[in-house]
């Protein structure tokens, strides 16, 4: 029986990557949670249904907790049950005009979208989701996506509020593993370092050759390359003894150190 697989943050990068590679690979029914773009979702949908799975889009504001409620209520209504739930939805959004980016001159209203797109949905939903696995006696997944920011913060990008987000996320991962062990639920993450996306194109050739040559490998990586890696931690029976883990995959960007030194100008501008 094909497997329900909810992904936040699917109309583009690395979520619209997983989505389409679970519909590939385990002809797995896929819920897309857009937020950023309905047509990037669209896309996705049709991707998908080219394989000949189910797909339902959800768009809104996914670090709003009514929304969440609403999106995996009609998702389990829809398709039964939820197997799988990708956290996928994040960002470091845009450094509100007339910031310096520095914390003392911050809006508190950036702190709180930060902390909401980038911890509180993946919390909301999988508040949701264990719920309906233990109910159901689903031997579910929960994959978050993480970032090597949740470890090391990017000073030159004023990445505070993104940094504490993203750790807020990898110690909810440890421990909402072992809170659900017992059940047969396994809650790990995936902390990516610089994925090329739609996104890097903000950077001019310059900046990112200069980046590239700052992380261990040379180069910045694929979302070919971290979309194996939550296919992994999904599985139902590969990732059994792994509980609560958060897994770098960053060309070594995490265990070096120079993320200080990777000087982007400041909003993305």
């Amino acid at each position: 029986m094909a497997r329900n697989i909810l992904i936040t943050g699917s109309s583009h990068g690395i979520g619209a990557g997983c989505a389409v590679a679970f519909a590939r690979d385990e002809h797995a029914n896929i819920g897309i949670c857009g937020c950023a773009s309905a047509e990037g979702a669209e896309k996705v949908k049709r991707q998908c249904e080219a394989y000949g799975v189910k797909t339902k889009i959800y768009m809104g504001d996914i670090g709003n907790h009514d929304f969440c409620k609403e999106i995996m209520e009609d998702f389990i209504k829809t398709f039964g049950k939820i197997d799988v739930l990708i956290n996928n939805a994040g960002g470091a959004l845009k450094i509100p005009g007339g910031s310096k980016g520095e914390f003392k001159d911050m809006p508190m209203e950036y702190w709180d979208s930060q902390i909401a797109l980038n911890l509180n949905a993946a919390a909301y939903l999988s508040r949701y989701a264990v719920a309906d696995m233990i109910e159901k006696k689903t031997e579910g997944r929960i994959v978050n996506i993480s970032s090597v920011h949740g470890q090391v913060t990017w000073v030159y990008r004023r990445m505070l509020p993104y940094s504490a987000g993203k750790g807020g996320l990898n110690m909810f991962t440890k421990a909402l593993g072992v809170e659900v062990a017992k059940y047969g639920i396994r809650v790990n993450a995936v902390a990516p370092g610089f994925i090329y996306t739609k996104l890097s194109e903000r950077y001019s050739k310059e900046d990112l050759t200069s980046f590239s040559h700052k992380i261990p490998v040379g180069r910045g990586g694929t979302i070919e390359e971290v979309v194996p890696m939550i296919q992994f931690l999904s599985d139902i029976d590969k990732a059994k003894f792994i509980v609560g883990q958060v897994i770098c995959v960053d060309g070594g960007q995490s265990c070096d150190g120079s993320i200080e030194s990777m000087n982007f100008p400041i909003n993305n501008e």
